[in-house]
């Protein structure tokens, strides 16, 4: 395996450094408050880089991931990526990724996603009933990728479901999302459609074994996000070392830096190790999923790292600050708050190893 950058990769990866570095700045992150930076997402789509991932894979997005997830940057990046454009690309019909790709590159559309956990039904033809108590960025969302019961796919438009906002413990525009007989489009060929629920309907009344419909789809979907997430938290992670690195270099104590003290030292040491340990499953598990491999296991070790060590990282970096580090307002606190997000809405290590595990057991993952 070869997770050196293309050159394609690279300079989209230096160009969202760039823009991440000189536009999501402190000052600008406290103005904006809980919610996204509108100018920031439009600067970054001007520049092309949500339309680039169609072409650099999932390596690509997560090495632009790791450049947001340095500066905490609230735009809905991941998730528009991830649920949108991977999603449609891999698994929309033809007219989909005609009416959907471009849109999502320019910014007019702006898709999250209501997986894993989404407990919605299917009525009648592609109306959909359920409620999902928290979803990410909901709010800057013109349409949600949801999963039913049956892990089939689904695209809604916002603005025909119910929206709440919700505060998550990270700054991510999330919303309750209500569907009461919501109107859905299937993502993939609409024939397919007729097809699932023709296979639902006689599994019910006559025990047809037909399988789970629409299982693949969501398992590359759930496997993708994962791994991309692993990467945004990658980011947080390195942007929190940094950090501590600085402060920990430049603060004194008894006429000497807190950096030359041996304590210090080792915690920090430990916060890079796995920090490293993040990055390199990620990049792993989206160089396997751009080579056509399965990287299932792959990703859910990825993720496993990301929760589990993660929030090592995060609490080392806030730890390493100090009296400072207890400062709400303080730069290094962003990066807990998006550690501990992460770890969350990954599933805590214990929940992922578990999975993990069972996947392994069956013979579908590598040991």
């Amino acid at each position: 395996m070869d997770f050196t950058p293309t050159e394609e990769q690279a300079a989209a990866r230096d160009l969202a450094a760039r823009i991440f570095g000189d536009l999501s700045t402190h000052e600008r992150l406290t103005a904006v408050g809980t919610g996204s930076d509108a100018e920031l997402w439009k600067a970054l789509c001007e520049a092309g880089l949500p339309a680039a991932v169609e072409d650099t894979g999932l390596l690509g997005l997560v090495l632009l991931l790791e450049e947001q997830g340095r500066t905490t940057a609230q735009v809905p990046f991941a998730a528009t990526c991830v649920y949108g454009l991977l999603a449609v690309s891999a698994h929309g019909s033809a007219e989909q990724r005609e009416r959907l790709l471009p849109a999502i590159g320019d910014g007019t559309v702006v898709v999250t996603g209501a997986l894993p956990e989404a407990a919605v039904r299917v009525g009648g033809f592609g109306e959909l009933s359920g409620v999902v108590p928290v979803v990410p960025w909901l709010r800057d969302a013109t349409h949600v990728l949801v999963a039913d019961d049956e892990h089939s796919l689904w695209l809604v438009r916002t603005v025909d479901a119910r929206c709440e906002p919700v505060e998550l413990t990270a700054p991510w525009s999330a919303g309750r999302l209500t569907l009461d007989g919501t109107p859905g489009e299937p993502l993939g060929e609409r024939e397919r459609l007729a097809e699932r629920l023709a296979e639902r309907l006689a599994e019910r009344l006559g025990g047809s074994d037909a399988g789970v419909p629409g299982q693949e789809a969501y398992d590359d979907v759930l496997a993708t996000a994962r791994t991309a997430f692993a990467g945004l938290q990658a980011g947080v992670c390195a942007g929190s070392v940094a950090r501590a690195v600085d402060h920990t270099n430049t603060r004194e104590q008894f006429g000497r830096p807190l950096s030359t003290k041996q304590a210090v030292q080792l915690r920090a040491a430990d916060a890079y190790m796995d920090t490293e340990a993040i990055r390199v499953t990620a990049y792993e598990a989206a160089w396997r999923r751009d080579e056509g491999l399965d990287y299932a296991a792959h990703a859910l070790t990825a993720a496993w790292w990301a929760s589990e060590a993660g929030q090592r990282v995060v609490h080392a970096g806030q730890h390493l600050h100090g009296g400072t580090g207890a400062d709400l307002d303080h730069p290094v606190h962003r990066h807990f708050l998006w550690g501990r997000q992460l770890d969350a809405y990954l599933g805590c290590g214990s929940e992922v190893l578990q999975e993990l595990g069972a996947l392994i057991v069956d013979g579908e993952g590598d040991a």
